[in-house]
Formats: structure tokens, C-alpha cells, sequence
């Protein structure tokens, strides 16, 4: 499929051809769903942790006499069932990550570009730089184009003032062609691809 291709300024710079095996697929869910819960557990610091009766610093003595008292027989003061004992199957320090396979990830990334695709949400530009790097006047190009929720993809380098420019701006993200992923094109409004970043894509997937 063609699709045109964009200046930040908002002017026509010719047309660039996309393959139908990278953009053009019917976008499934399953496959989109796969690959963010696989994502965000691997962010997951899994630091969370409560104590257990043997880590709390209490005495461990018979906390009265067996018989006699007329009240249940108990034995620590740090069981779970009395206040300040340990926490019954709490926490623990543990990783979040699991597996999934390489050929599932490489098509959650090709189902997402598709989903921009289908949804009319994939811009083309022909570079993400700019002549002085403000924020004002990356602001007044993404106005232009009509973006305040986007994620921008440059090539192997991203333009260090483009990068510094949009840095204040909220709702928009920049990442190199390396940093491409499944969540962070579903989380923005727009997908906006340099032509490098195109072109980059078509050798991976190659």
C-alpha cells in the first residue's frame, strides 16, 4: 500500500510504499493482548514483600499454659491470627516475567502497525529534526499536523534536539527504530514513523 508522506511542517514529500505483510494484516486481539501482558510484567519490580511468622521479632514462648485457663490453646504470639504476627501467604520478592516466543512478539509488533493502519492513525515523515531545537516550534508543528497524543519513531539515531524539544511536551513520545514495542504504540493516540524508521522496519521483517 502507499501512503504519503509528511514534513513537520505539514507539507507533501512524496509517497512511500508499505508492505502488506508488516502493515497491511487483520488485527487480532489475542496477539495484542499476548504481548502488553508480557511487557508489563517484565517492568514489574516484584519488590512487594510481607513478613512471615518466622521473621517477626517476637518471643517465641508459649504465650500461657496449655489447660487451666479456659481459653484456646496457643502456642506463639506470632502466628497469624494475632495482631503484629506474621503475615499467612503474603508476598514475596519473586519475578514477574514469563516466556513468549519470538515469532509471537515479532507478530504483536506487525499486528499493532497494522491496527494504526486500519485505524487511520500512522503518519509518515520524511525526518524528525528540527532547525532550532524549541519546544515552541515542535509545538506548532504537532498542532499543525493535528498531534497531542503521539508516539514518534525515528531511525537508528534520533535527533538529539528533536529528542530535548519534545521532552516537555506532554502526551508524546520519542524512541529510536530499537525501541519500537507493542505497548507503547497502543498507548498513544497516533503513530508517527520517520522514513527511515519505515525503512528500517522493512529489513527487519524482511
Amino acid at each position: 500500500m502507499d501512503i504519503k508522506i509528511t514534513t513537520l511542517s505539514g507539507g507533501d514529500a512524496g509517497q512511500v510504499s508499505l508492505s502488506d505483510e508488516i502493515f497491511g494484516l487483520d488485527p487480532r486481539e489475542d496477539i495484542l493482548q499476548r504481548v502488553v501482558r508480557w511487557q508489563l510484567a517484565k517492568k514489574h519490580q516484584g519488590t512487594h514483600k510481607a513478613k512471615g511468622r518466622s521473621e517477626i521479632a517476637r518471643t517465641g514462648a508459649k504465650m500461657y499454659k496449655q489447660k487451666g485457663t479456659g481459653r484456646a490453646r496457643h502456642h506463639s504470639a506470632r502466628a497469624p491470627q494475632f495482631r503484629g504476627g506474621g503475615k499467612a501467604h503474603g508476598p514475596v520478592v519473586r519475578s514477574h516475567e514469563h516466556d513468549l516466543p519470538k515469532k509471537v512478539r515479532a507478530l504483536g509488533l506487525k499486528h499493532a502497525l497494522s491496527a494504526k493502519v486500519k485505524s487511520s492513525s500512522l503518519i509518515v515523515v520524511d525526518e524528525l529534526a528540527l532547525s532550532e531545537a524549541k519546544t515552541k516550534a515542535l509545538l506548532q508543528s504537532l498542532t499543525s499536523l493535528g498531534l497531542s497524543n503521539a508516539l514518534m519513531i525515528g531511525g537508528a539515531e534520533v535527533d538529539a534536539g528533536f529528542k530535548r524539544a519534545a521532552a516537555n511536551i506532554p502526551n508524546i513520545d520519542v524512541l529510536p527504530i530499537q525501541g519500537i514495542n507493542v505497548y507503547d504504540i497502543l498507548r498513544r493516540g497516533t503513530l508517527v514513523l520517520s522514513k527511515a524508521a519505515v525503512e528500517a522496519l522493512e529489513e527487519r521483517f524482511k
